[in-house]
């Protein structure tokens, strides 16, 4: 989904044309998870993603699945020897988001810009016999997630070293309907203060990213800060935001806390009708955050709905927002992580291309309110 640049706060010039990016897309989002089988079920029966792979096993000391919905491939992978990297990092973060995979049609040539201009390479580019994936090479990202990039030959399959799992399989998990999921929109990314023009930074350089919008964002006494950044097709969006360290400490502090540092704290997962996809989800035991009590009382005066009546929105806490292109509805799940950490979105885009402001600020109140009761009930 492409989200294009708000005219009046564009920030950079496109890269040139000869950066090696114009094909970048998200190949897979892993995640790495404590309970494999628990957090299968739960995008199965919950979100209604379908298992498509397996891999791994006790003499490679981890156990993956890679599901699918729409354009989506998420990748859960459980560490089960004390010394794999899943383990490792479900110990100081509980389980979030780890890599962000990448493809390109040239992993050499998209490893050496991006190491040449500050990222960190993990592992250099290796060939692989075809069809399929024939190239994969890996660089650092932000905090400790990295990405993997890949270059495949013939059609989009599964990741490196998965198996498909066929219909009539026995190791396929229950799954409950289709809920609408189509890709990924984007993510939202948490940096320490001081970090965020450095990722930015990162981003531009080393992947050829527009940074494209920027924002302050106030609740109440505190405050966070927000750019984001795009690839050159549009492909792959970053909102990365630090806290504002002349306000108070809220809800991107508390994140950083219990999380351990920078990480994704949501992703955005676009449908093509909202209502539809949050009513299904809702059903098979999703919750989503609460609107203000006031918002729909307020949204006539500044909105005139082009698709879903106030009655809906309302019911299923849906907000919506409008730039230059159109409008947006978009909701936040309840976070379900044990840390409050990572949570996600459900967006639909009917020909907006920014962020809507006041949605934004919506849906962090919809967080705070959360995050405030969290605390109360903790004491």
């Amino acid at each position: 989904m492409t989200i294009a640049a708000d005219p009046a706060r564009h920030a950079q010039p496109q890269p040139a044309a000869e950066l090696p990016f114009d094909d970048l897309r998200i190949d897979y989002v892993e995640i790495y998870v404590e309970d494999l089988d628990r957090e299968a079920a739960a995008w199965t029966t919950r979100f209604g993603f379908t298992v498509a792979g397996t891999a791994g096993g006790a003499q490679e000391g981890f156990r993956s699945l890679a599901l699918r919905q729409g354009r989506i491939v998420l990748v859960l992978t459980e560490g089960t020897d004390d010394e794999h990297e899943a383990s490792l990092y479900t110990v100081l973060h509980g389980f979030g988001v780890a890599r962000i995979a990448l493809s390109t049609t040239d992993v050499a040539a998209a490893f050496a810009y991006a190491v040449g201009r500050g990222a960190r390479p993990l592992s250099e580019p290796v060939r692989l016999p075809g069809p399929g994936v024939v190239a994969t090479a890996t660089i650092s990202g932000f905090g400790d997630l990295v990405h993997t990039l890949i270059e495949r030959e013939g059609p989009d399959g599964l990741p490196l070293g998965f198996e498909p799992v066929s219909s009539d399989s026995g190791t396929r998990t229950p799954t409950s309907a289709d809920s609408g999921l189509e890709e990924i929109d984007h993510f939202a990314v948490c940096v320490n203060v001081g970090e965020l023009d450095e990722v930015v930074k990162l981003y531009r350089d080393a992947l050829g990213f527009r940074e494209i919008f920027e924002e302050r964002i106030a609740v109440g006494s505190q405050a966070m800060l927000s750019k984001v950044v795009q690839s050159r097709e549009g492909d792959i969006t970053f909102t990365i935001i630090q806290p504002d360290p002349e306000a108070d400490p809220g809800q991107i502090d508390d994140f950083l806390k219990n999380h351990g540092g920078a990480g994704v704290q949501h992703i955005a997962f676009s449908s093509s009708d909202a209502v539809d996809s949050v009513r299904a989800l809702a059903r098979n035991g999703v919750e989503f955050l609460k609107a203000p009590g006031t918002y729909y009382q307020l949204l006539a005066l500044r909105v005139e709905l082009q698709r879903h009546g106030l009655d809906a929105l309302r019911q299923w806490n849906l907000l919506v927002d409008e730039d230059h292109g159109g409008q947006l509805f978009q909701i936040f799940t309840r976070s379900t992580h044990p840390r409050r950490t990572l949570f996600f979105e459900v967006i639909e885009r009917l020909g907006a291309e920014t962020f809507g402001s006041s949605n934004i600020k919506a849906l962090y109140e919809a967080v705070e309110l959360e995050r405030l009761q969290q605390n109360v009930s903790a004491r």
